[in-house]
């Protein structure tokens, strides 16, 4: 190793710390992003058993052992857009109508990853990337959570959800073709809401919260915490490679300001997830990549707790306290790459995440609409004479409805509410190897 490389790293990372840390949620397979590292992205994702860049340790810790000395920064722009949530069915007529959530529609999201070898068998690096999912801004006051009027005070509903880990990994090439990985995810997390001031009636029969006060637009608050990812990654044959991947649940401290609304308190840990990787090369210039992966939001309570019968028997805060109602998302990755010539590399692919909400529960996730499913990917890598790579990924996933279903409890006055979500992104990055 050449040293004059530590100051760059770290130059580097500390110019993109501050961004990862205001970097907003992207809600694709639920609130997890549906891929890490741009050349992943370029291919849905996959990435579990096709490890490219030093961002590979949010995919599979063990790739880093197989990717070499190198250092890599992109930059993703993300657009989600058509967040709307539309009242249906309402004894109030006024209230049938379509609510935007489309306050912003433009957010950067960066990554950085530093990997280098120490010895033929063991890699130390850094993998720093965000997630997360949850972001509305809604144009005016949702009637179900603020009556404006009769409330005066009234502010216009959303959440604003930020995550971003750090992942020292420790990789280790157990033979030439085997090997093994962690990393310790440290994890900084931000939370805001507005809007929600029909839960935070102090006493009587109306009072939804345990905490009142701390239910609604109390600003931003932080969460910290931890957890690990381990892997391996074994190439079978010289055409065949599969990957195995687990995260544990990442325990994170409480939203203070928002333990009113949370269960357990302002409790929000991260879910564990964990997944299996296929790489095949039929041809020297072609790879074909599959990931499946399973993300746990079935073991947060914040998350899955359902809004009922859970708003009428507990309040909110408590550990019986209505949530969102997720349910378990499996998220299917298929990508594609092709060796065009030695400089140009391009990719494509499809990746399909069940979205997490029951048409049952769509009234609490005006909040958190993360209901796209199909997402539609291309991607290429262009090598440069120093070794260094340029590449890029685009994202689509189409407009996704989902039609609530007894949605709106009678004591709201019944009715349905219906969510709708699409979303876009772009992102380019530059690695150099050394």
């Amino acid at each position: 190793m050449r040293t004059s490389r530590h100051p760059v790293a770290a130059a580097v990372a500390a110019a993109l710390l501050p961004l990862l840390l205001a970097a907003p949620a992207q809600a694709t397979n639920g609130y997890f992003s549906h891929g890490y590292g741009i050349k992943a992205i370029g291919m849905a994702g996959a990435g579990i058993a096709l490890p490219q860049d030093a961002i590979a340790a949010a995919n599979n810790p063990a790739g880093m052992a197989m990717i070499g000395n190198r250092v890599d920064f992109g930059l993703n722009w993300f657009s989600p857009s058509g967040r709307e949530a539309t009242i249906v069915g309402s004894p109030a007529p006024f209230n049938n109508t379509s609510y935007d959530g489309d306050g912003k529609t433009s957010f950067f999201v960066p990554e950085f990853g530093y990997n280098q070898a120490y010895t033929k068998e063991m890699t130390l690096g850094v993998s720093v990337y965000g997630n997360g999912g949850m972001n509305t801004e809604y144009n005016k006051p949702f009637p179900l959570f603020c009556s404006a009027p009769p409330n005066p005070s009234c502010s216009n509903p959303g959440v604003d959800l930020s995550q971003l880990f750090i992942a020292p990994t420790l990789a280790y090439r157990v033979t030439p073709q085997h090997a093994l990985g962690v990393s310790l995810n440290l994890a900084f997390q931000r939370f805001k809401a507005t809007g929600l001031q029909n839960f935070t009636a102090p006493s009587g029969p109306n009072q939804f919260s345990a905490y009142p006060g701390n239910v609604t637009d109390q600003g931003y608050d932080n969460s910290y915490g931890a957890g690990l990812r381990i892997g391996y990654l074994g190439q079978l044959t010289p055409s065949f490679a599969v990957g195995l991947t687990y995260q544990t649940k990442t325990w994170m401290t409480e939203f203070d300001k928002y333990k009113g609304l949370f269960a357990e308190a302002g409790d929000f840990d991260i879910p564990a997830n964990y997944g299996i990787g296929l790489s095949f090369k039929p041809m020297d210039a072609l790879t074909l990549a599959l990931d499946v992966v399973r993300i746990d939001y079935s073991s947060i309570k914040s998350i899955n707790n359902p809004l009922l019968p859970n708003l009428f028997q507990a309040p909110l805060g408590t550990d019986g306290g209505a949530g969102f109602g997720w349910q378990d998302v499996t998220a299917y990755k298929l990508g594609i790459q092709y060796d065009v010539n030695p400089q140009l590399t391009i990719r494509g692919g499809y990746n399909y995440g069940e979205q997490p909400i029951p048409a049952s529960e769509t009234l609490f996730n005006v909040l958190a609409p993360g209901v796209v499913e199909d997402h539609w990917t291309l991607g290429a890598t262009w090598t440069l004479a120093n070794k260094s790579e340029l590449s890029f990924a685009f994202m689509y996933a189409p407009s996704v409805t989902v039609t609530g279903v007894n949605s709106i409890p009678s004591v709201f006055g019944g009715g349905n509410v219906n969510l709708k979500l699409k979303e876009m992104s772009f992102g380019v990055a530059y690695g150099w190897r050394f």
